[in-house]
């Protein structure tokens, strides 16, 4: 599996299990379906969609997943440059086709839902309160906390045995850092926007609903779009420049 390869089929499988969680709890008719604990069961099933994809790309490709990590981590210089249009390109290959699995898997339930905006926020984020202003800053600054935190993660201890160092990795459990920073991050900030924290989360999906034939739908909000767009990449350049501040 290539890099490219494995950034799409990771992020497709954070986006189809994180919006699938979302389809289940708020689409009518589902197993999931509830009016109670919505917000904690979708921020654990977000949570639980990082540590999927991340499991699956890591060894490939590093499981960026998010064009706010592939940037910050060639801001920081632990990334080349020159590849990261082609991840940024992947994620959102990955992200839409996710979002597509999602509408296969619960077309009757789209069908028997009647509110428009439930059938909407199975795909992209909406604000509690729409203020543009108020909603950039939500998306910057939780962002910068989820991206400042994600670059000091380490997956590797160190074991000393007779005056020599080991490397210990994590395995798959290398994933559950980041996973838990999501978790944290969207139960404690994500109130006001949902936080999108990734411009692919929300954009790729936002595509594949403006053009897949769900009824009685609700209109895409593009004049909204920019908002989880912009203000991730913006987060996650002032963590990555306040990291070297610090780092230096």
């Amino acid at each position: 599996m290539t890099k490219i390869y494995a950034e799409i089929i990771g992020t497709m499988i954070l986006i189809f299990l994180g919006n699938g969680v979302v389809a289940n709890v708020i689409l009518s008719k589902t197993k999931g379906h509830s009016k109670n604990g919505e917000w904690l069961t979708i921020t654990i099933g977000w949570a639980l969609a990082v540590f999927m994809g991340i499991t699956v790309a890591a060894p490939y490709s590093g499981a960026h997943l998010n064009p706010c990590v592939t940037i910050s981590f060639a801001i920081i210089g632990k990334f080349s440059w020159k590849m990261v249009p082609f991840y940024i390109f992947s994620q959102f290959i990955g992200a839409m086709l996710g979002s597509l699995f999602v509408w296969f898997l619960y077309k009757d339930h789209f069908f028997e839902t009647q509110e428009k905006q439930e059938k909407l926020s199975v795909f992209v984020t909406f604000p509690s309160i729409k203020n543009l202003f108020s909603n950039f800053l939500s998306e910057v600054l939780a962002t910068f906390v989820f991206i400042f935190i994600s670059l000091y993660l380490s997956t590797e201890g160190t074991l000393f045995f007779k005056e020599e160092k080991y490397p210990i990795g994590l395995g798959s459990l290398g994933a559950l850092p980041s996973s838990l920073i999501v978790l944290g991050v969207v139960l404690s900030l994500g109130g006001a926007t949902g936080a999108a924290l990734n411009p692919a989360r929300d954009l790729g999906p936002r595509i594949i609903y403006s053009i897949i034939p769900i009824p009685g739908k609700e209109k895409s909000h593009w004049n909204y779009a920019l908002i989880p767009i912009l203000g991730p990449i913006v987060g996650c350049v002032m963590a990555s420049v306040f990291y070297l501040c610090l780092s230096s």
